[in-house]
């Protein structure tokens, strides 16, 4: 008997019934009029009695009618005022019964993924409502213990990999340090540190991402984007030296966000690398910044003209553009966009009309 379905019917049933009972008692105080008796005392004479009678019958058939109209007129009345009544007293009683649905859909609202190990907890009967709820908390149980093992999963697998390629790696320097290597194995060496360093920097980023991903921000502190930029600048000046890059660098001081440092920097450091790496010899690199409400990091860069729809698809993981991009790992501006939206921003990607790319981030300011 304690279910949604059985209160709502109890509920509105009574307030239906309340509602006849109100209208049946306005409708018996609206007809409880009397007639005038407007007969003679002393009636003089059989026809004028019988004239008497027929005025009578004739007013009683008037008052019979205005009392019918009357009667019509409050029931339509009353059953205005008693229908605007119910649906007033129904929703309040509607919105009443509902009152945890909406505390549920709330509560839920606010659960992310690094708080899964809140739960709903709704306390009251064994209805409908405790039934969702406590589906809803086993469902977040669940989540929580399937991230849990996928962070552990990557940090363990990423770890066990790191062992063999450091292994590889003191092998293939043990090789070249032998008095008079062949020119081989110098050869195979140097194509294999190659090769590892591209899978220890892929392992780097798929550790990176699961963090940006699913990790909490515990080393949050102010962090300058400005600083981040012209530390990945100073990290990259070979190669913008190599490639005779015109850089720009237009960033106001100050423009500071709260977050995590390690993965802040790596988020401008793939921007500015994304921009470096991946451009013309004798090409150009932009980067500037506003902070307002919040704090925007802009680096364009020149190139050829690409599709929309295809720069769409960088911030996803192993996504590229073109031929020219395939020595890279694909991560770079996905773990842009996840660090991004950890710490409540975003990433946007366009392309210039005039070619190349113009990558924005946005991200709150610091208090």
């Amino acid at each position: 008997m304690r279910t949604i379905g059985v209160r709502f019917t109890i509920l509105y049933a009574v307030v239906f019934l309340v509602s006849g009972v109100g209208l049946l008692a306005l409708t018996f105080l609206l007809s409880g009029g009397k007639v005038t008796d407007v007969a003679p005392a002393n009636p003089p004479g059989l026809d004028s009695a019988q004239q008497h009678v027929r005025q009578l019958q004739d007013q009683l058939a008037e008052v019979h009618t205005q009392q019918s109209r009357q009667l019509l007129a409050g029931s339509l009345l009353a059953l205005v005022v008693m229908a605007v009544v119910s649906l007033l007293v129904g929703r309040v009683l509607a919105r009443r019964v509902l009152r945890p649905l909406r505390t549920i859909t709330s509560a839920t609202r606010s659960i992310s993924a690094d708080s899964l190990d809140r739960r709903l907890a709704v306390t009251g009967p064994a209805d409908e409502v405790k039934g969702l709820a406590d589906t809803i908390d086993q469902l977040l149980e669940r989540l929580e213990v399937s991230f849990a093992a996928q962070r552990r999963f990557v940090a363990n697998a990423s770890h066990e990999l790191r062992t063999p390629l450091t292994t590889m790696r003191a092998s293939l320097d043990v090789a070249i340090a032998k008095p008079d290597p062949a020119a081989s194995t110098v050869v195979l060496a140097d194509r294999l540190r190659v090769q590892l360093d591209r899978v220890d920097h892929l392992l780097d980023g798929f550790l990176v991402l699961a963090r940006a991903q699913h990790g909490a921000l515990a080393d949050s502190a102010p962090v300058d984007l400005g600083e981040l930029a012209e530390g990945a600048l100073r990290e990259l000046s070979s190669e913008v030296g190599a490639k005779r890059l015109t850089v720009t660098v237009d960033v106001p001081p100050g423009m500071v966000t709260q977050g995590s440092p390690a993965l802040l920097a790596r988020l401008v450091g793939n921007v500015v690398d994304n921009a470096v790496r991946h451009n013309e010899a004798d090409g150009w690199v932009r980067i500037s910044g506003f902070a307002g409400e919040e704090a925007v990091l802009v680096v364009e860069s020149g190139g050829p003209v690409f599709d929309q729809r295809e720069v769409d698809r960088l911030a996803r993981p192993f996504e590229r553009l073109g031929g020219e991009r395939i020595g890279s790992s694909g991560l770079g501006l996905s773990i842009v966009a996840a660090v991004a939206a950890a710490h409540g921003g975003r990433l946007a990607l366009f392309s210039r009309p005039e070619g190349g790319l113009r990558v924005s981030v946005t991200l709150p300011v610091a208090a």
